[in-house]
């Protein structure tokens, strides 16, 4: 072998062996078995009796749009095209969006792992289990989740307003702008209404599960407190 066929020869290993060192080393051959599932599970939540989640943040729920992306990689959702529900009441469009919907069984499906718990988590604590999971598929994973549209979340407004229904609670929203998004009072209705929470807990406004707004004490800039922001389940009554 001449000496330019021998340097050519070594400049193709070195090249070779430099390029395997760049390359990322995958542990796909670790199982994300339901041993795995069930104990980063228990590490991010708690047990269900310690189970006690901010009430500031969101929790993912049944019909939710997730999108899940892992940095490097992309998105990992196997996508659900118009993965959406027309909404009733003044929400009866809705546009479709992209992503991966919390089926029925409260799970998700995403690319390399299969088929994952969401309902439950926040998003924080979702990503946070998704980085354990994706750990045996990728080094130190980077996960982002992100809420593409809530579906679970929803309140419901009966009795005399333009537009009564079922509608999606997407963003903070208080009694006054209820009536405003539902079209205001129509010719039959007075001034008061009626809120009832399935769990009212300490909250002093309430008188067990209901609450007393009157809209011209409001307009009269009493009981101002009473103008409450709704929470998921929540039913207003238009008298």
């Amino acid at each position: 072998m001449s000496k330019n066929s021998i340097f050519l020869f070594c400049i193709t290993v070195i090249m070779l062996f430099s390029n395997t060192a760049m390359a990322a080393q995958s542990t796909a051959d670790v199982p994300v078995t339901k041993e795995l599932l069930t104990s980063a599970r228990q590490k991010i939540l708690g047990s269900p009796k310690d189970d006690v989640k901010n009430a500031q943040e969101y929790v993912i729920g049944h019909g939710d749009v997730l999108s899940v992306q892992v940095y490097g990689e992309g998105d990992m959702s196997i996508s659900t095209p118009g993965a959406t529900r027309g909404g009733e009441g003044g929400d009866s469009l809705r546009g479709g969006v992209g992503g991966v919907t919390v089926r029925i069984d409260g799970k998700i499906s995403l690319k390399n792992v299969g088929d994952v718990d969401a309902v439950g988590f926040t998003l924080t604590q979702l990503a946070d289990y998704l980085k354990v999971i994706f750990a045996t598929v990728y080094d130190d994973p980077v996960v982002t989740v992100v809420l593409g549209q809530s579906n679970s979340q929803r309140y419901t407004v009966m009795g005399k307003v333009g537009a009564p229904g079922i509608f999606y609670l997407d963003y903070p929203i208080n009694l006054v702008q209820v009536v405003a998004r539902c079209g205001g009072f129509n010719e039959w209705a007075n001034s008061e209404l009626t809120v009832v929470r399935k769990n009212a807990g300490d909250n002093e406004l309430f008188n067990g599960n209901t609450l007393k707004f009157d809209y011209d004490d409001f307009l009269a800039g009493k009981k101002l407190e009473k103008n409450i922001y709704l929470k998921p389940d929540d039913i207003v009554i238009i008298h």
